[in-house]
């Protein structure tokens, strides 16, 4: 059995808002998949998370995208990249643990998450990511990069 080992690394961003007092924040956690068995007919799940904090009065209400793959140049596919090598294998992100709703700026087909974030109170929004079985692959690591962006 190959074992292939998975991650996928956030990067975030933070965004001022046209208010010179009130701040946002931005952490994440990555989306760890793990081992990945190419001879499985089950895709390989896993969930990381995005938490925003705000000190602004009254609450804002933030949206929060998720970029492009860079190594795919879209969002369906995003693609993460072999560590030593070329192979490319296909994944993406969702807003919701049906995988029907990929996770990114509101274009292409792909959709954002608004929430309302009270000051102090911090808002965990979990990424839930999915690598589709049946992809032939070198063994090895493989991750990509995204940039997350909130605005208010």
């Amino acid at each position: 059995m190959q074992v292939v080992r998975l991650s996928l690394i956030f990067l975030y961003l933070i965004f001022s808002v046209n208010l010179t007092f009130a701040v946002c924040t931005v952490s994440t956690t990555s989306v760890s998949f793990g081992p990945y068995d190419i001879f499985s007919a089950s895709p390989t799940d896993s969930t990381g998370n995005i938490t925003v904090n705000c000190n602004e009065s009254p609450p804002p209400y933030v949206t929060v995208s998720i970029g492009q793959s860079p190594n795919s140049g879209g969002f369906n596919p995003r693609k993460m990249k072999l560590a030593a090598g070329a192979d490319l294998l296909n994944y993406n992100l969702y807003t919701d643990g049906t995988y029907s709703s990929i996770w990114g700026d509101g274009t292409s087909g792909t959709t954002t998450l608004v929430r309302r974030v009270r000051r102090n109170r911090p808002e965990t929004f979990i990424v839930y990511g999915r690598v589709p079985p049946g992809q032939d692959i070198s063994v090895g690591s493989y991750s990509d990069i995204l940039t997350v962006t909130i605005t208010w």
